[in-house]
């Protein structure tokens, strides 16, 4: 005898009447498959209410799984250097004052030339009055502290702190707890110096022709800036 297809399978046991153990009350027995004209089973009328009841939760299952193949299939299609090219402009199509690089770069470049004939007045170049100016914010430092705060090399610190002391502006000595330490401090022509300074801020902040307030937000964007390339110079070093 063979079986009509059905559209959910129903297992092995729902094919057979299920054995019922004796008790002491009589359950009704569930009624037995009907036979169709050609010979083959059709479903009871219980068993077909309940695949109709769970019907619409397998086929929302179904769904589901499909939904998620396609979102998956998607996905994949979607490679990374697609998205990146979305995101990123083509940087060979970019003309120089595109580049934030050369932004920055000629930038300072501009401002080394707003300094320039300023800081000539006082007889320092830019470098050294970066060095002047962390020294009157903390007199009698060591080298290396010096360092940190201009984001300079030893090798550049060396002639830049021997040039300020020939000019008697600075003298370095050993730290007397470790030799190996160079301390430097401000002479008082050093000290000086820094009332030549006062007006410096002001020139600089209308060279900018920004109002306050933003130029103290695009220092602190150029700051956070710094600091990301930092990170990511250390991480991939």
């Amino acid at each position: 005898m063979t079986q009509t297809a059905f559209p959910f399978d129903l297992g092995p046991e729902s094919e057979k009447d299920p054995v019922k153990k004796p008790t002491r009350k009589k359950k009704p027995k569930a009624a037995p498959h009907a036979t169709s004209e050609n010979g083959s089973e059709s479903i009871s009328e219980p068993d077909a209410e309940a695949q109709e009841a769970t019907a619409p939760a397998k086929k929302k299952a179904v769904g589901k799984k499909a939904k998620a193949k396609a979102s998956a299939k998607l996905a994949a299609e979607i490679a990374p250097e697609k998205v990146e090219t979305e995101i990123m402009p083509d940087v060979q199509g970019l003309q120089l004052d595109q580049f934030l690089c050369f932004s920055l770069y000629s930038a300072t470049h501009a401002m080394h030339r707003v300094y320039k004939p300023l800081l000539t007045d006082i007889g320092l170049t830019y470098p050294q009055y970066l060095a002047m100016t962390v020294l009157w914010q903390k007199d009698k430092i060591l080298v290396g502290d010096l360092g940190d705060q201009l984001h300079l090399e030893s090798n550049t610190m060396t002639p830049l702190l021997k040039r300020l002391e020939g000019m008697e502006l600075l003298t370095r000595t050993r730290d007397k707890k470790d030799e190996r330490q160079v301390r430097i401090a401000l002479t008082r022509k050093g000290r000086s110096l820094k009332q030549k300074t006062k007006t410096l801020a002001a020139c600089i902040l209308a060279a900018t022709g920004l109002p306050m307030d933003e130029v103290i937000e695009l220092q602190g964007r150029i700051m956070t800036l710094r600091n990301n390339l930092l990170k990511s110079a250390e991480e991939t070093s």
